[in-house]
C-alpha cells in the first residue's frame, strides 16, 4: 500500500515525499489522496439516516473554542432545488445528485447567547465572521472524506456564495448565518475525475514562506 500510495501523490503533485516505511492507515492515506470529484450521479436513491449520520460525523470535526459555528442545511425538496439551481446555472451537476447540501458559517447562536443575558456582543468585528466561515470550511472538508469513506460522490459548489443573498432567502437563513459552500452528493455513475495540483515544493514551505522558483 505505500507503493499505492506514493504512485497516487505523484500522480497528483507529480512527485511524492521519499516515505520509506508504511504509516498506520496508509491504506486510508491513498484513498484519500485518490479522492475524485463526481459530478454525475446514478440513480441509486440515498438512506436520508446514512446522509444525517454524515452529517453527524461532520460535525464531530474540530470546532474554534467549541464554539460549533457551522451549519449544513440539506436540500432535498424539488421546488427548494430548482430556486437554488436558478442561482447557480453554470453547476448544472447540483441538481443531478439526490441531495444538496449547503455549509453555512453561523455566528448568531453565539450571539444569542449575549442577547439572552442582556449584554453588548463584545466581539462585533471580522474575527466572528472569519471563525464561522472557518468552521463551516472544516465540516465541509469532514463531510467530504467521510462520504468517499462510505462510497459516495461529491462536487463542492463555491458559486453558491456569489448569491450569498439570494440563497440566504431561499433557505430562510437570518442574520449572522450564511452560505459557505454547497455540495452535490450522490452514488457516482462514474469513477470521477482527478484534479491535478502544484507541486508540492511550492505550497509547503519550511520554517518561512519561500516564493524561490516559483515563476
Amino acid at each position: 500500500m505505500l507503493d499505492r500510495l506514493k504512485s497516487v501523490l505523484k500522480a497528483r503533485f507529480g512527485s511524492a515525499p521519499d516515505l520509506s516505511e508504511a504509516p498506520k492507515g496508509v491504506d486510508v492515506l491513498a484513498e484519500m489522496a485518490n479522492r475524485r470529484v463526481v459530478r454525475r450521479y446514478s440513480d441509486k436513491p440515498l438512506d436520508p439516516a446514512l446522509l444525517d449520520t454524515l452529517c453527524a460525523v461532520a460535525l464531530s470535526a474540530p470546532s474554534k473554542s467549541d464554539l460549533q459555528q457551522a451549519d449544513i442545511v440539506i436540500v432535498t425538496d424539488k421546488a427548494q432545488r430548482e430556486k437554488l439551481q436558478a442561482l447557480i446555472p453554470e453547476n448544472p451537476w447540483a441538481a443531478a445528485g439526490p441531495a444538496l447540501l449547503v455549509f453555512c458559517g453561523n455566528n448568531r447562536r453565539h450571539r444569542l447567547l449575549f442577547d439572552w443575558r442582556g449584554r453588548p456582543f463584545v466581539n462585533d468585528h471580522l474575527d466572528p465572521f472569519f471563525n464561522a466561515a472557518v468552521d463551516a470550511g472544516i465540516v465541509l472538508a469532514t463531510f467530504i472524506a467521510a462520504a468517499d469513506r462510505v462510497g459516495l460522490g461529491t462536487c463542492p459548489i463555491s458559486q453558491i456564495r456569489n448569491q450569498a443573498e439570494r440563497v440566504s432567502e431561499v433557505l430562510g437563513l437570518p442574520q449572522h448565518v450564511f452560505p459557505v459552500a454547497g455540495l452535490g452528493v450522490g452514488w457516482p455513475s462514474f469513477e470521477g475525475v482527478m484534479s491535478p495540483r502544484l507541486g508540492l515544493d511550492v505550497s509547503i514551505h519550511r520554517d518561512r514562506y519561500d516564493e524561490t522558483g516559483l515563476e
